[in-house]
């Protein structure tokens, strides 16, 4: 049985009262949501500084990256953070607050990613160009105020599963060092087949058809799902990797993937905290107006993790 807090309810009593997402076109979609006003910005955590930046990428292209820098002096620990969206929606701008909340909390500059969308952008361009803005902060670190030894990435959903992605291609590659992944509700593997898959199927925001849709769009060829850097579940080795924090929402029908994921670093000897958010669904994380408390422990549990990564390092 599902266990939700009043506000889980009213928020899905909101989402489930619209119009489902999967019986749209996802360019249509975003054309859609472009011309929606924009939420408000009043309630929104304090930041020292916040700039936007475009950077280069695979073949001259360009994204847009926000920083977040707190005050202080530095040099400060740095957080590339992948938002989630499926691959195919969401922005730098749906995660302000928490990222605001990280790097105020925290001490530590964060580097939001505007990387580009499937299904215009399928996979695997989403991980060039998340890890095009790894190795700009790394190249970077002294402009921005950010210690080189000390960069983090992270992400939620998605964004999760880009994080996990280019940890582990930064390591096989030779690339930046990572010093910790920060991995909220990642997804982790395309078969929509666990228990929390079968429990959650249907009414508590991100649905099993839902999810569905969303690899559909991202991957150009179903086959690519077993590829790792899509299921990273499905990598032969995480040995190496650095240090892991994994937050999972306790009514999510990615929650299942999410332990499995925790379970296999911890086998190959990866450093783990799993952190389970009661009574709460999917996309609690970006949605602040709804779940401030929930949010504000999860950025808790965050900043005490790079907190404690940095100690040991």
């Amino acid at each position: 049985m599902a266990n939700l807090t009043d506000k889980a309810k009213a928020y899905l009593e909101v989402f489930n009262s619209g119009p489902k997402i999967e019986l749209f076109d996802p360019i249509a979609l975003k054309a859609m949501q472009a011309q929606a006003p924009a939420p408000p910005q009043d309630n929104l955590p304090s930041i020292h500084q916040s700039e936007d930046r475009s950077i280069k990428v695979k073949n001259e292209e360009e994204i847009r990256i926000r920083i977040y820098t707190p005050e202080g002096e530095g040099p400060f620990p740095a957080l590339v953070y992948y938002h989630g969206g499926g691959w195919v929606i969401g922005s730098v701008e749906m995660f302000e607050a928490a990222n605001r909340l990280i790097a105020t909390e925290g001490n530590v500059v964060v580097v939001s990613v505007d990387y580009r969308l499937a299904p215009e952008h399928p996979y695997p361009t989403p991980i060039e160009d998340c890890y095009a803005a790894l190795e700009w902060v790394a190249a970077n670190a002294e402009e921005i105020n950010v210690d080189p030894e000390k960069i983090s990435v992270g992400g939620d959903s998605a964004g999760g599963n880009l994080a996990t992605v280019i940890t582990k291609k930064a390591l096989d590659q030779n690339g930046p060092a990572i010093q910790s992944q920060i991995l909220v509700y990642p997804v982790t593997n395309l078969e929509f087949n666990t228990d929390s898959y079968k429990e959650f199927a249907e009414g508590f925001g991100l649905s099993r058809n839902l999810m569905k849709w969303f690899g559909k769009h991202y991957l150009s060829d179903e086959n690519q799902a077993n590829n790792p850097d899509v299921s990273p579940l499905k990598y032969d080795s995480v040995k190496g990797l650095p240090p892991a924090i994994i937050i999972a929402a306790e009514n999510d029908v990615l929650k299942d993937e999410g332990v499995a994921y925790a379970e296999k670093l911890k086998q190959d000897g990866v450093h783990v905290q799993y952190e389970l958010i009661p009574g709460v669904i999917h996309a609690y994380y970006s949605n602040m107006i709804f779940f401030e408390d929930e949010t504000r422990q999860s950025v808790q549990h965050i900043v005490k993790f790079l907190n404690k990564v940095e100690q040991v390092i």
